[in-house]
C-alpha cells in the first residue's frame, strides 16, 4: 500500500531503507524544516527515545486508561478480538467525511481486503478497505451523513460480542486520538435528511419491464454521480448484475431523464408570485473545501492580473493538421498548457510558492488543470509538463479530467502544482480572471476563440483571437515579470511549430 504523507517540510532522515522489514511503531522517517537539527533524535539518548515513545499509544494502553473524563466511573475496556474503526483521513486536507454509501451492514460477515465503504473526502469518492475479519458489530455514520476524522465509523469483531459500553463511552483506538460518537437520538434526528440525499437503492429499482435491477454499491454511486439510469444500462457481471465498467463506458441514447438528473442536483420549484420560500442544501465537503482555500487565497495574497490578446489564426491551423493524424486529439486548451510550461521554463520567477521567510524556485513544472465537476471544481495536476508533447498533455488531460468527474481522482492526482490554468472559453466566455491556486504563485485565465475583424500588415481581416488573464501573487511575481511571461506565452501561442521543437 501507498504510505502518504500528513506533514509539509523536508525529508531529513531515512529510517528504514528499501526491502527492509521493521516492526510496527519504529522510526520511518523524520520530516521537518531544512536544516533542521536532529542528531538528538538519532542518537539513541534516552531523552529523546522518550519523546518519540511518548507519541505512540498501544491498544493495552487504551484498554487500560480510559478517558477521565468519562461521566462514568466504571473503566470501558474493549473486549478481545473487538476493532474500533474510526473516520480515516484520506488526504492531507480532509477534516471531515462523509459516507456516501456503506457496502456492508450491521451483522455482515467481513474479510480482510473487503470494501466497507466509500466514503467522500474534500477532493474525491474513495474506497475505504477492511483490515480486520469479524462482523459488523456497529455503524456509527450512516450513508449520507457527515462525520469528523477519528470519529467512530464502526465495530468489528466477534458476532454477538456486546460493544454498548464502547459506543457509550467513546474510546479511542491505537490509530486515533479520540472518537466523537453519534448517539441513537441524533441518528433519528438526521434520518430525514439522510433519506432526501441518498442515491437510489439500485436493488429494488425496476426497470421498464417490471423487473428487479441488480447493481454493485459502486455502480450505484457512479450512475448516481453521472445522472444514469441504471434501467438502461446492461449488466456484464454474474447473473447480469450490473457493475463499475458497464456505467463508466455506458454512452447514452438520449438526454438524462428528469429523475437522473435531480440525482446530482438540487431541484428547486419556485413559488408563485407573493409566495416567498428559501431551502437549505446542506455543504458538501467538496465544496467546503473550495470555500476555505479559495477564501484563504483571496484574503492573504495581494494579487494583481494583467491581460492579453493573443491572434489563433496560426494555433487553428496547426490544431487541424495535428488532429488529421489517426488517433490523435489535441485541444486549444493542450496547446495553452504546453506554452504555460515552456514559457515558466524561460520565467522561474513565476513558478515559485512564497512562505513567510522564503520564496521557493519549483525546478519542476507541474500544470495545474481546473475541471468543473458537479459539486465545484477539481484541479488535477499534469506532472513535468514541459517534458511533454503536446499528444502527451491531451492523453494526460483526458484521463486526469474524466477521473475528476467520476470522482475517482485521487488525492495525489491532485497535488503538487506550480501554475494552474483555467479555462472557460468553451462557455463563450471571453475574459474573466480566477483567483490563485495557492500555493502557485500565479493562474491563468483562459477565453473562448472569437472571430473579429484584426489589423494586419495595415489592412483591416477577419480573424481569431483569445483573451488571456494572468493573475500574480504580487509578493512573488512583479508587474514587469508577469507581463514578460505573457509576451512569451503569446509568442509560443501564435507560433505553434516553436512547441514542436
Amino acid at each position: 500500500m501507498e504510505f502518504e504523507s500528513f506533514h509539509e517540510g523536508v525529508l531529513l532522515h531515512i529510517g528504514v531503507q528499501e526491502g527492509e522489514t521493521s516492526p510496527v511503531d519504529k522510526l520511518l522517517a523524520i520530516i521537518g524544516e531544512e536544516g533542521e537539527d536532529i542528531s538528538g533524535l538519532l542518537s539513541g539518548e534516552n531523552s529523546s527515545q522518550e519523546k518519540v515513545e511518548e507519541k505512540i499509544v498501544t491498544s493495552e494502553e487504551i484498554k487500560e486508561d480510559i478517558s477521565s473524563d468519562n461521566s462514568s466511573s466504571e473503566a470501558t475496556v474493549i473486549p478481545d478480538g473487538v476493532q474500533v474503526i474510526t473516520m480515516p483521513r484520506l488526504s492531507d486536507t480532509m477534516t471531515d467525511g462523509t459516507v456516501a454509501s456503506w457496502l456492508k451492514k450491521e451483522g455482515d460477515t467481513v474479510e480482510e481486503g473487503d470494501i466497507l465503504a466509500e466514503i467522500e473526502t474534500d477532493k474525491a469518492t474513495m474506497e475505504f478497505e477492511c483490515f480486520y475479519e469479524g462482523t459488523i458489530l456497529y455503524i456509527g455514520v450512516q450513508e449520507g451523513e457527515t462525520a469528523p476524522v477519528d470519529s467512530l465509523l464502526t465495530i468489528i469483531g466477534p458476532a454477538g460480542t456486546n460493544v454498548s459500553a464502547i459506543i457509550a463511552g467513546g474510546v479511542a483506538t491505537a490509530v486515533t486520538s479520540s472518537v466523537a460518537n453519534s448517539t441513537e437520538t441524533e441518528i433519528e434526528k438526521k434520518e430525514d435528511k439522510v433519506e432526501a440525499t441518498k442515491a437510489p437503492d439500485v436493488h429494488t429499482t425496476m426497470n421498464n419491464s417490471g423487473g428487479r435491477i441488480f447493481a454493485s454499491p459502486l455502480a450505484k454511486k457512479i450512475a448516481a454521480d453521472k445522472g444514469i439510469n441504471l434501467a438502461n444500462v446492461a449488466g456484464s457481471g454474474e447473473n447480469g448484475r450490473i457493475i463499475k465498467k458497464d456505467v463508466e463506458n455506458y454512452i447514452p441514447a438520449a438526454k438524462p431523464t428528469e429523475a437522473a438528473v435531480s440525482s446530482v442536483a438540487p431541484v428547486v420549484s419556485f413559488t408563485t408570485e407573493g409566495e416567498e420560500k428559501s431551502e437549505e442544501i446542506k455543504n458538501s465537503q467538496m465544496r467546503k473545501a473550495i470555500a476555505k482555500s479559495l477564501g484563504s487565497s483571496k484574503f492573504s495574497a495581494p494579487d494583481f492580473s494583467l491581460n492579453i490578446e493573443v491572434h489563433m489564426d496560426s494555433a487553428m491551423a496547426s490544431r487541424k493538421t495535428i488532429n488529421s493524424i489517426p488517433d490523435t486529439k489535441v485541444s486549444f486548451n493542450d496547446m495553452v498548457v504546453k506554452a504555460c510550461a515552456m514559457a515558466l521554463q524561460k520565467h522561474p520567477q513565476v513558478n515559485t510558492s512564497w512562505t513567510d521567510n522564503n520564496t521557493i524556485y519549483h525546478s519542476h513544472i507541474h500544470v495545474g488543470v481546473a475541471v468543473a465537476v458537479d459539486d465545484g471544481l477539481l484541479v488535477p495536476v499534469v506532472k513535468h509538463t514541459n517534458h511533454m508533447s503536446l499528444t502527451q498533455i491531451g492523453a494526460t488531460v483526458r484521463d486526469l479530467a474524466g477521473k475528476a468527474r467520476n470522482k475517482k481522482i485521487s488525492p495525489a492526482e491532485m497535488q503538487g502544482s506550480t501554475f494552474t490554468v483555467s479555462n472557460l472559453g468553451m462557455f463563450g466566455i471571453e475574459n474573466f480572471t480566477s483567483i490563485i491556486n495557492q500555493p502557485n504563485s500565479a493562474i491563468l485565465s483562459v477565453g473562448a476563440i472569437v472571430e473579429k475583424p484584426v489589423v494586419k500588415n495595415g489592412q483591416i481581416i477577419v480573424g481569431n483571437t483569445m483573451k488571456l488573464t494572468l493573475t500574480c501573487d504580487h509578493r512573488t511575481v512583479d508587474g514587469a515579470v508577469g507581463a514578460q511571461f505573457l509576451q512569451t506565452l503569446k509568442t509560443f501561442i501564435e507560433n505553434p511549430v516553436t512547441m514542436l521543437a
